[in-house]
């Protein structure tokens, strides 16, 4: 290997007229904004393609002969002085959390996350989350939110895909500029690049911050490509999800304990950090080491003030979706930490990668450790908050179902991001500005049907035009690369038809997501595809994970099949599937397939994608089309069944999907009047755009999540924070105090004051109790009735609870008689018990400290 002496930078050169795009071109804001991407688009547009829809790159290799021919072009100019000016309104304008909430700096928010989806040029993200995350970036811009992002800067980012011949899948990885990406290397006063450095055992690892501006949010990557490193640890950031389990471990505590030391020291102080998956989970022990340090708490006082302002957002609905490391490993690494900078025991930090209490912790669990120091837990849909109930149930015990605190804020996708140019132009012409300014809106969702239908067709039909060209572009490149013959990219040129019925299929290709399902039985799918007069064709695209032999298996199926000279044209296999493969499919399909195994899918996002564009879902109920389905906006596969026998599930809803093409997918689409328009089909596009646009998108989901967790996080943190720390301090105390005199806790006697067992509508049930709380006060514990109908106390969401009142608080001695009334207000059976839980207007929930005493 060459030893290169040293380094220097080539920039780009541009006229002085001509350097707004600069600043244009380093402003993610041009991602989705169609009037940029065009300016670039103009300015070469074969270059833009070939430079992967990167305007800095492009910049860096544009001729000075088109430079120059462009500097007199007055109408160029004009569209370039417009986009600068979008963009200077843009991040000055007043927001949805300006004129809601009082400012309270600009990044009192970090959001952390292993991978970020911004825009196909931007090699770090690997699938649903990163797009999630970039994707929730972008509305906070858009929202006007004080957030900060931070995540890992990956010089090869997720695999490039490519197939074999025979369908296997093979992995390519290439390395990124980071200096010809919009993005630039965070310096200090002096123009050096900031670097930190971690104590790994028995050395340094320094790391340097680059910075990608989104909109009005910032971006923070860290890498360790740095001189001073060793060549193992430059690797540290080398390949997203890639190396060892101890790449993993360095690479989160990178994310986590780098993370809040880099915002630490670019003087941002966030009060509120979410934890986008517990890839980032170490940073609540940092959290805990600066208040340690800089304010002279206790460890018990920083974990319950870091509790307090921490969100943690789990996307997995399996255990084997979780980090856990062993804790020889996690011993290696934190040995020095926990006993030097957090002063606890080792039985006291390995209990924090453990809910599970009452046992002794054999290895670290990422998100259990999350979820044990955040005090906002929630999943990414309705169904995965009751999944995660299920997975962590065991973490909870005594505790009813539908009380353990873990709650959901269903997720999203950034609508503009997603949506084609001339469906966006549509909707603006109909909808207004308001659909841009407030895509979260339903009213203005209404307005979809003041859309022509013929216009609505005739726009969709171009996109899927478009993908058609698309596909047949990207089929006929994979030939010529594998060395395949003339013929064979000669018929690449031929396959697909611009006027069928297209349904797409791309996601990662993981085992529960079950891509072949849909070829169960060849010889009825042969029959749905090649009908003449109602022709169906089908395009897939997706990655396995690089050591997954199972799913790469499921690509080679598929490309097997769709060698099959009756489908060859009927069914195409994309390969590397990304942002911009994402795009095209989306914004051209007319229906989206989804047929994961429930309740594994946690949400999903990529159905909601086709939305805006008028493509209607055809999905099993799981994720967040659990919520979103309804007969008038798509079509489902099963009724939420879940299945013991897979394979007997799998050969059910094969039919299922079969039965529902042939006898209303199909006929509905290709039911035209005299005026060729699929009238019904054109209804359900409008329905599905008005009822679903307006929720599944991430201006709803950033702020709930806003609402729900952020401002209550801030407010709580505020709080606790007021005379140094004085209220954390007694929270602290009174917890200790919780502890030591809970054994002591317990029901004396109950009983009813109604005569008999019955009673009727519209009377009271009252019940008195004595309990004895030893050294604690009324004030100390709830006292609660639990009841419901006999027959469904065992059913999720069906009791109930109301607090009983203390008639003797001021009594000496411990013992306190409480009256609680239940009113009766139908009919039936009931049951009922009484419960003691702490009570404290710190808590967010009752059961945070684990103490819950039965009657």
């Amino acid at each position: 290997m060459i030893d290169f002496k040293g380094n220097f930078n080539v920039a780009p050169s541009l006229p002085e007229k001509l350097e707004p795009l600069i600043e244009i071109s380093k402003n993610l804001y041009w991602s989705w904004n169609k009037d940029a991407i065009e300016l670039f688009r103009r300015l070469d547009n074969k270059l833009w393609e070939t430079t992967h829809h990167n305007p800095v790159l492009l910049l860096g290799k544009i001729s000075q002969e088109r430079l120059k021919e462009v500097v007199k072009d007055d109408g160029f100019i004009s569209h370039m002085n417009r986009a600068l000016l979008d963009l200077r309104n843009y991040i000055n304008e007043v927001n949805w959390y300006q004129r809601n909430y009082k400012s309270e700096g600009n990044s009192f928010i970090a959001y952390f996350s292993a991978e970020f989806g911004l825009t196909e040029c931007l090699q770090i993200y690997s699938g649903g989350l990163g797009i999630l995350a970039g994707d929730h970036l972008k509305s906070a811009s858009d929202l006007g939110i004080p957030l900060v992002g931070v995540g890992l800067c990956y010089k090869e980012g997720y695999f490039q895909q490519y197939l074999t011949s025979d369908g296997w899948q093979q992995e390519r990885y290439e390395l990124t500029d980071f200096y010809n990406q919009p993005m630039s290397l965070v310096k200090d006063e002096k123009g050096e690049a900031i670097k930190l450095d971690l104590e790994f055992p028995g050395r340094k690892v320094f790391f340097q911050i680059w910075k990608i501006q989104v909109g009005r949010t910032p971006l923070y990557l860290l890498d360790t490509n740095v001189p001073e490193n060793s060549d193992d640890d430059k690797f540290i950031t080398r390949t997203l999800y890639g190396g060892s389990i101890e790449t993993r471990i360095q690479q989160e505590i990178l994310l986590g304990i780098g993370g809040i030391r880099a915002l630490h020291a670019l003087g941002i102080q966030p009060q509120i950090c979410h934890m986008n998956e517990g890839h980032s989970a170490f940073l609540a022990l940092e959290r805990i080491r600066v208040l340690i340090k800089n304010e002279g708490l206790t460890f018990d006082q920083a974990k319950d003030i870091g509790f307090y302002s921490n969100v943690f957002t789990t996307h997995t609905p399996v255990p084997a979706g979780i980090d856990v490391f062993p804790n020889e490993l996690v011993e290696k690494y934190f040995g020095r930490y926990y006993r030097h900078e957090l002063k606890i025991s080792d039985k006291t930090f390995f209990q924090l990668g453990t809910i599970l209490r009452d046992r002794e912790p054999y290895s670290f669990n990422m998100a259990h450790l999350a979820m044990n120091m955040a005090g906002f837990v929630n999943g990414v849909s309705r169904l995965h908050g009751e999944v995660s109930k299920k997975m962590w149930v065991e973490g909870f015990k005594g505790v009813p179902f539908d009380e353990i605190p873990i709650d959901y804020v269903t997720n999203g996708i950034h609508t503009r991001s997603h949506i084609s140019n001339e469906m966006e132009e549509l909707l603006y012409r109909y909808m207004g500005e308001k659909f841009i300014l407030s895509p979260g809106d339903p009213k203005v969702w209404e307005r979809i049907n003041d859309i022509p239908d013929e216009e609505l067709w005739r726009t969709h039909e171009r996109r899927r035009e478009r993908l058609v060209a698309f596909a047949r572009s990207v089929l006929y490149k994979q030939v010529k690369r594998r060395g395949g013959s003339n013929a064979e990219a000669d018929a690449a040129k031929e396959v697909l038809n611009p006027s069928s019925l297209t349904i797409g299929f791309a996601r990662r290709f993981a085992t529960y997501k079950r891509a072949t399902l849909f070829y169960r039985d060849i010889e009825r799918l042969t029959d749905i595809l090649c009908d003449t007069d109602f022709p169906v064709q089908l395009i897939i695209a997706g990655k396995a994970h690089p050591k997954d032999d199972a799913g790469k298996k499921l690509i080679q199926d598929i490309v097997r099949i769709a060698k099959d000279e009756k489908l060859r044209k009927k069914i195409v296999f994309l390969e590397n599937y990304d942002m911009n493969t994402a795009r095209y499919m989306v914004e051209g399909c007319d229906v989206w397939l989804n047929n994961p195994r429930r309740p594994l899918e946690a949400s999903g996002t990529s159905g909601m994608k086709v939305i805006a564009n008028g493509g209607l879902n055809f999905s099993v109920l799981d994720g967040w089309w659990d919520e979103g389905y309804n007969p008038e906006l798509g079509w489902k596969i099963g009724n939420g069944e879940e299945y013991e026998d897979l394979d007997y599930q799998d050969e059910i809803e094969s039919r299922m999907i079969y039965e529902t093409l042939e006898k209303e997918i199909v006929p509905t689409f290709y039911s035209r009047g005299d005026d060729k328009l699929p009238r019904k089909w054109i209804s359900m596009m409008k329905s599905s755009m008005q009822n679903l646009g307006s929720f599944f998108n991430t201006e709803r989901m950033v702020s709930e999540y806003t609402e729900k967790f952020y401002i209550k996080a801030y407010e709580k943190r505020k709080f606790i924070k007021a005379n140094d720390w004085e209220k954390a301090k007694a929270f602290t105390t009174w917890k200790e105090n919780m502890f030591g005199s809970w054994k002591d806790v317990r029901f004396i006697n109950y009983k009813s004051e109604n005569s008999g067992s019955e009673v009727k509508v519209g009377t009271e049930f009252v019940i008195n109790a004595e309990v004895f709380l030893g050294n604690l006060k009324p004030a100390d514990v709830s006292v609660q009735i639990y009841y419901g109908k006999k027959d469904d106390m065992e059913k999720p969401h069906s009791n109930k609870n109301i607090a009983m009142e203390c008639q003797n608080p001021d009594v000496e001695g411990g013992k306190f008689k409480y009256k609680g009334k239940i009113n009766c207000d139908s009919t039936g059976q009931y049951g009922f018990t009484l419960r003691i839980l702490p009570c404290h207007p710190i808590l967010i929930n009752p059961f945070e400290l684990g103490l819950i005493k039965w009657a």
